[in-house]
Order: C-alpha cells, then sequence, then structure tokens
C-alpha cells in the first residue's frame, strides 16, 4: 500500500473509478440503458462540460460542485538542472469546488467507514 508524502500510511486502499467505470455503473443502474447508450451518455456530458469550459463559462451542478476555470499568471520559474531561470506563459487551467451537498456526504461516509466495527 503507497504511503502519502508526510509518512503517514493510508487508512484505506485507493480506489479509482476511471470513465469506463462510471459507464458501467450507469449501465447496471438503469437496466433500460444498453452499454452503448450508457458510453454515448458519458461521452456527451464530458464533450459538452470541456466545451464549456473551454469558452470560459462556469458550470454548476447544485448538490455537487461547481467547475471555472482559473487563469495562472505568467511567472519567472527556474530549471532544477541547470539553475537557468526560465519563463512561464500564463495558463489556464480548470478548477473544481465541490457543493456543501457533496462535502458533507463524503465526511459523513469517511468516518462510517473509518470507525471501528460494532460488536
Amino acid at each position: 500500500m503507497p504511503a502519502p508524502r508526510n509518512g503517514t500510511p493510508f487508512l484505506c486502499p485507493l480506489i479509482f473509478m476511471t470513465r469506463s467505470d462510471l459507464v458501467e455503473e450507469l449501465a447496471a443502474r438503469f437496466s433500460q440503458l444498453t452499454h452503448r447508450d450508457a458510453e454515448y451518455a458519458v461521452k456527451t456530458i464530458l464533450d459538452a462540460m470541456s466545451d464549456a469550459l473551454v469558452r470560459g463559462h462556469r458550470i454548476e451542478i447544485r448538490g455537487f460542485g461547481s467547475f471555472s476555470i482559473n487563469r495562472r499568471p505568467p511567472r519567472m520559474g527556474r530549471n532544477p538542472r541547470s539553475g537557468e531561470s526560465v519563463a512561464i506563459p500564463e495558463k489556464r487551467v480548470p478548477h473544481f469546488k465541490p457543493g456543501k451537498a457533496l462535502r458533507e456526504a463524503v465526511d459523513t461516509r469517511t468516518e462510517e467507514m473509518l470507525a471501528p466495527p460494532v460488536k
């Protein structure tokens, strides 16, 4: 099991959900959707979100969170090998801010998972 940078071990193993896992979950929850339809739905939603962010729009999903674009101004960096100064250009990066309902759900469920078993 990998350990985080501060040296303390993880309390539970890392679990990732990939795009294909999301498609599988959607198809399993909604039996009227074929795997192909679920895949198309996930692709369509993610493409629409990407396009909106590229255009500079903000995406807000109530109870889940909001996606926006943050601007990182240009700055001077340093090449770690040579120590030479390097100009780093301005960047626009996506940013996610979880909503209150999501934060509370994650906090509650994490506490439940980490609580000692009741005898």
